[in-house]
């Protein structure tokens, strides 16, 4: 899972193994190791909620998608899911989960378990 963090925007990128495992248990984490504190980031699913939603705590941002859009994601041809989520000061943190798709442009990274570019068909 990649995830890109801007300003007040967080994106979480999935290849397909982990689209699949995410939708069959729910959870899917990652995590970075630094010296004096693990950073960690996880999807998770979530009842009774619609539209993505995040929090950030113990060093750890968890994105939360609705258990029904969950059961369905791994089998739609819908790239993913966005929504701005209100804070409670008012600002806006813009949320999108997507399947990750092949670089069009030549990288070094291993690409082989991500979706087919719908731009090379």
């Amino acid at each position: 899972m990649k995830i890109r963090i801007k300003g007040d925007s967080i994106r979480f990128r999935l290849t397909r193994t982990e689209v699949e495992t995410f939708c069959r248990e729910g959870l899917y984490s990652e995590q970075t190791n630094f010296n004096s504190t693990i950073f960690n980031y996880t999807l998770q699913a979530k009842d009774g909620i619609d539209g993505l939603k995040a929090e950030f705590q113990d060093n750890t941002i968890t994105m939360f998608l609705s258990k029904t859009d969950t059961d369905k994601w791994m089998d739609e041809a819908r790239v993913g899911y966005e929504n701005d989520m209100t804070l409670k000061n008012g600002k806006i943190l813009h949320l999108l989960l997507e399947k990750d798709f092949i670089c069009l442009d030549e990288t070094l990274e291993d690409q082989s378990d991500n979706y087919p570019n719908p731009k090379n068909s």
